[in-house]
């Protein structure tokens, strides 16, 4: 970061971190005289709100003390007047000042000192605290790559989903097959299409409490979050199973003690060729007593569908509605202990399916002759207690999750015979983690930790046709983790900090088939598993800091996830854990977001084992097996540039370079099979397998995306806030083995938004899909049709018209 660059923000105080909004009215305000970049932290302090001093002149210049009763706007607006600068407001509770230009500037009468003692140097410390460190790591400490989206990028053209992050994010992709049906890879390290037994490869955060264990990713709505941060890589020493890609940690904002304020957002939306849609979000801040606050926020969105089924005489038959809510109380207990109380809720319906068939009559269009689509809901609470002892640390937290997946495909035989497959996931999770850490202090920093989790999946099957219902082999896995962590950084000398940890997870898994078909009933061996495993996960890195904005890093981390139980046909069987070991370099220099330049760079080297993935098997339906061992090259880059005043572009871009070895000869079976036996002589059988069974499935070799953000303020209070953006997702297969060797991908996203207004009101223009492309996300909408040619289109060209308001 360049000398000089300052963001103040009240909630760095705080044990969390969190920027709270500046959504009072007007607040008590008393801040000393001193330099402004000083006066800009106790102001953001006092009003709750993020003050960013952009020019090291204006930051080092005297101000005298701003006090009186006011609204946070005008408190700032105060100090950047007497800094000689000038108050852009770039988001609600979030102000940008910069130096007047000089065509603007008036002269002051500064009057003329003999002596004068220069300004004291600019404190170097980057204030940017990375929760998802677990001991409140500023960003130029963390030996890795993060990426943050603060509440502005969250929030511009309307509240959404998980969709916000893969926009935004180039590292970070989804499978598209729906709404709260979807997985997520972070880099290279993904393992199938479907949501079966397997557990995530990325771990999915509120808070300290994880999302999902081996359900699918619920696609929570992001309504009141101050920031998601995205840690790249594998993070089994804090994290544990299932972090083997990276975690993705969501931030909401907590209650503000002794603050009464409210938020609203409505939208409504037109979708090109199909259905519109609307949102509403709702957000208010109460007082109960001067130590207890409660904060709850409601979000219910509408998505007009756009694919229709001529032989249903259906049209936008994808409709897709999701209501979603949060509230929480906060007690302070003690001046450094507080208590705090989480629950959500939320269920997402999509009416039918959204894929359509490949160059099908009309566009956008599906030739499937039943209903298919699914419900999805979502429920969790949490406990987390958090304090300190002197300097040391304490966080505990404790939670459970509900997730119920109901999901419905078209698994007709011919035309003739509809028949519909329906498939139910139910996942039970209790979790437990608390944590002792103690920032730097003397050149060196620790964190211990403990846990435990507890996670049960029932996944049935069943066929549905007009008259009968038969029920499928389904199957359950359970598993206790416990584990304890650790680990600690020593600055070896001035700006250079190695780090060591490990993680010990004991695990007891258990499992049984359900609706196992009698004729294989008897075989016990086969529909019920328990053993225990123990696993170490160590950790290395080194971090070195050069100068006021730059750092250098590399780091070795381990991730695993503990095996289980699969259906295939009607036997159920065993797969094994999988483990990954990564070595990774990057660098980074400025700071994300703002001043001139700013870039960040890294390349990584997976080792893979064990590869868990789902296929097809011989029956039609979705299966789990480990399909040999793997290496993953990955690199990407990202920066940004301000242009002018207000002026920033942005762009990121991944590669990657994934192979697996020589799979096992069941699966090279497998898929032999599925080869007509005319093709066979005139084919190597070998060479068309491994090109089926070869690659990563879901990542794309390369992925980009470019933003342009423009802020402009027409008066001291109203602004323009204006992005644009376009990403690149390249091609990539949809899994592994016969019937999923298909490309995807291959397209080009984009988008734009506008906010003119207040820091209290403001009018909002979206538009989504500019160039109205149709692309293919996903090849795949029923594993009972991949004969089909199936694709995924994008949302077609969608214009929202939006309004918000903050009292």
């Amino acid at each position: 970061m360049h000398r000089g660059v300052l963001i103040a923000a009240a909630a760095t105080a705080l044990p969390l971190a969190l920027p709270a909004p500046a959504l009072a009215g007007e607040n008590a305000v008393a801040t000393r005289a001193g330099r402004a970049g000083e006066v800009a932290i106790e102001l953001a302090r006092q009003t709750g709100s993020s003050i960013i001093v952009a020019d090291a002149q204006v930051a080092n210049r005297a101000v005298p003390a701003v006090r009186g009763r006011m609204a946070p706007a005008e408190a700032v607006r105060r100090l950047a007047r007497a800094a000689g600068g000038r108050a852009i407001a770039v988001a609600p509770g979030a102000w940008r000042i910069e130096a007047v230009p000089r065509s603007m500037a008036t002269p002051r009468h500064v009057p003329v000192r003999t002596t004068s003692a220069p300004p004291p140097p600019q404190p170097a410390a980057d204030p940017i605290v990375v929760i998802a460190s677990k001991r409140d790591l500023r960003l130029g400490q963390v030996p890795g790559q993060v990426s943050i989206l603060d509440r502005a990028a969250l929030e511009a053209g309307g509240i959404g989903g998980t969709e916000k992050i893969t926009q935004r994010i180039a590292t970070v992709t989804s499978t598209h097959l729906g709404s709260g049906r979807n997985k997520l890879f972070i880099r290279g390290i993904a393992d199938s299409s479907f949501t079966g037994p397997t557990q995530a490869t990325v771990g999915q955060y509120l808070g300290d409490l994880r999302l999902t264990y081996n359900a699918p990713d619920p696609d929570l709505r992001l309504s009141d979050m101050a920031r998601v941060e995205v840690l790249e890589g594998p993070q089994g020493t804090l994290y544990g199973a299932g972090s083997l890609g990276g975690i993705i940690r969501l931030v909401p904002n907590p209650p503000v003690l002794g603050e009464s304020s409210g938020a609203i957002m409505l939208g409504a939306a037109l979708t090109q060729g199909g259905a519109p849609g609307g949102d509403a979000a709702a957000t208010i801040n109460l007082p109960v007593t001067q130590s207890v606050a409660v904060r709850a926020n409601i979000d219910a969105t509408s998505l007009g569908g756009y694919i229709d089924k001529p032989l249903l005489g259906r049209n936008d038959v994808n409709r897709t509605r999701i209501l979603s809510g949060r509230a929480s109380v906060r007690a302070r207990l003690a001046p450094d202990w507080t208590v705090d109380l989480i629950a959500l809720g939320q269920s997402t319906y999509a009416r039918d399916s959204q894929y359509a068939t490949r160059d099908g009559e009309p566009p956008l269009s599906s030739d499937a002759r039943v209903r298919e689509g699914s419900n999805a809901d979502y429920a969790m609470g949490q406990l987390v207690i958090a304090g300190s002892i002197g300097a040391i640390q304490i966080r505990s937290t404790t939670g459970a999750v509900r997730q119920h997946l109901a999901e419905r495909y078209d698994a007709s035989l011919d035309a003739d015979s509809p028949r519909l497959f329906l498939q139910e996931n139910r996942t039970r999770m209790i979790a437990h983690e608390t944590r002792v850490w103690q920032p730097e202090r003397g050149g060196f920093g620790w964190i211990v930790g403990v846990s435990y989790t507890h996670n049960a999946t029932v996944l049935s099957r069943r066929f549905e046709t007009g008259l009968t219902t038969a029920a499928a082999t389904g199957v359950r896995n359970t598993i206790d983790e416990f584990t304890l962590y650790a680990e600690g950084s020593l600055r070896l000398r001035p700006g250079l900090t190695a780090t060591v940890g490990g993680r010990v997870t004991h695990s007891q898994l258990g499992g049984a088939g359900e609706d196992v078909a009698a004729a294989v009933a008897f075989a016990r061996a086969a529909v019920t598993a328990d053993r225990t495993a123990t696993t170490f996960l160590p950790a290395i890195a080194l971090n070195a800091e050069l100068l006021d904005s730059t750092a250098l890093y590399m780091r070795y981390q381990e991730g695993f996830r503990p095996g289980g139980l699969a259906i295939e046909s009607d036997f159920v069987r065993r797969f094994k854990g999988d483990h990954t070991s990564t070595w990774e370099f990057g660098v980074r220099h400025g700071r994300p977001g703002a001043g001139t330049f700013d870039v960040s760079a890294s390349v990584s080297y997976t080792r893979w084992r064990d590869i868990q993935a789902d296929f097809i098997d011989n029956s039609g339906l979705p299966s789990t097996a480990n399909i040999g061992d793997g290496r993953v090259w990955s690199a990407s880059l990202t920066g940004g540039v301000q242009l002018a005043t207000g002026l920033r572009i942005e762009a990121g871009a991944t590669w990657n370079q994934s192979r697996v070895d020589m799979p096992p000869g069941e699966l090279l079976a497998l898929v032999a099979r599925a080869f007509p036996v005319s093709q066979l002589a005139s084919t190597d059988l070998l060479d068309a397998t491994l090109a089926r069974s070869m690659q990563v499935p879901n990542i794309a070799r390369f992925s980009g995306r470019v933003g342009l953000g423009w802020n402009h303020q027409f008066t001291d209070a109203v602004h323009l806030t204006a992005n644009a953006w376009a990403g690149y997702v390249g091609k990539s297969r949809l899994g592994i083995g016969p019937q999923l060797g298909q490309w995807q991908g291959d397209y080009l996203d984009s988008g734009a938004d506008l906010r003119i207004g207040t820091a209290r009101y403001g009018v909002t223009l979206s538009m989504d899909n500019l160039t109205n492309a149709r692309g293919n996300r996903f090849s795949l909408g029923t594993p009972f049709g991949t004969a089909r040619e199936q694709v995924t289109p994008l949302r077609p060209r969608t214009v929202r018209l939006g309004l918000d308001a903050r009292f």
